[in-house]
């Protein structure tokens, strides 16, 4: 049997609600402050139909370039060919939240800006605040419980034919 391509095909794991999250939507959802340049997840709210965003858009992030009583104007990434385009869609605020994309950057932002006050004031040594790759772990040696004899030393035995195993 052929399978349809509606705008909701194949959304059924995608759009159902999570474990115990099923029920009317909170008021926190509405009293959220989101301003312009705001970075946002979309993930579409399926109790919810007006002002839902079409299955591509769930799960992607964008930044808030309109707010207006209900809605929120997001543009997008999406990738068609080999071009990204910058793709501008309105989506009710119940299937927008605030994303969490830039609290390492700002917290990392807050931790140097710190750290350059205190080699300013003379309490710290300067250093390097470029991020750098897990460097490999220092060598050390493994202690031996056999203290004060050599170690065995474990040879392999010649090829013989006459063994069968």
């Amino acid at each position: 049997m052929p399978h349809s391509f509606g705008y909701r095909a194949r959304t059924r794991d995608m759009f159902s609600r999570a474990f115990r999250q099923a029920g009317p939507t909170g008021l926190s959802t509405y009293l959220r402050n989101i301003k312009r340049g705001d970075y946002v997840d979309i993930f579409a709210n399926s109790s919810i139909h007006k002002g839902m965003p079409h299955k591509f858009y769930h799960g992607r992030t964008g930044v808030v370039f309109n707010v207006t009583r209900r809605a929120i104007g997001v543009e997008v990434n999406k990738q068609i060919r080999g071009k990204i385009l910058k793709k501008r869609i309105h989506v009710r605020t119940e299937h927008v939240r605030q994303s969490k994309c830039r609290d390492g950057f700002l917290a990392r932002k807050a931790a140097n800006d710190a750290h350059k006050r205190a080699v300013q004031d003379g309490t710290a040594q300067p250093k390097s605040l470029k991020r750098t790759p897990g460097q490999p772990k220092a060598g050390y040696a493994v202690a031996s419980s056999r203290a004060g004899r050599k170690p065995v030393v474990m040879y392999v035995a010649a090829f013989d034919p006459a063994l069968k195993l």
